[in-house]
């Protein structure tokens, strides 16, 4: 099995995403590319009969970070530092979230790491419906840091 065959497989086991039904539809090979997707069901409903919001947050909690961790490589930390999610509209059916991460936005990061101890990037994802309409807002601020500067805490 290859290498991104076999992270897809493992984060759809992973038993949060497979309790709330989130699926990882496709990672691309620089990992700057997630899809992530998930239908409502009777264990990831609200009592209104909508996607539960906490199951809409797990579709976008680690994929930013988890992302420029294997964009950056192991000269550098990653953590959530912060995060928030606006509810825009009720989530019925299936809803999706397209994480990405540019060149320029990782580059940028890696620029302010060479003049400061830490960089706090921001990055926003829409989960949306199957119009294309967006039902929650997620914003994540992630703290990184060079290793070899590294502050203990």
């Amino acid at each position: 099995m290859d290498l991104k065959r076999h992270l897809l497989k493992l984060a759809n086991l992973y038993p949060p995403f497979l309790g709330a039904g989130i699926r990882v539809r496709r990672i691309s090979e620089d990992h700057r590319e997630v899809d992530v997707e998930m239908r409502l069901r009777v264990w990831n409903r609200n009592l209104v009969g909508t996607h539960y919001g906490g199951s809409l947050y797990s579709m976008a909690d680690p994929f930013f970070m988890m992302m420029l961790m294997q964009i950056l490589g192991p000269d550098y930390i990653v953590w959530d530092k912060a995060a928030s999610i606006r509810f825009r509209k009720p989530g019925r059916g299936t809803v999706r979230a397209a994480f990405r991460i540019a060149r320029e936005e990782s580059d940028a990061i890696i620029a302010t790491l060479s003049r400061e101890a830490r960089s706090a990037p921001r990055f926003t994802v829409l989960i949306t419906n199957e119009a294309g309409e967006t039902v929650a807002e997620v914003e994540k601020i992630l703290s990184v840091q060079r290793r070899d500067r590294a502050q203990s805490r």
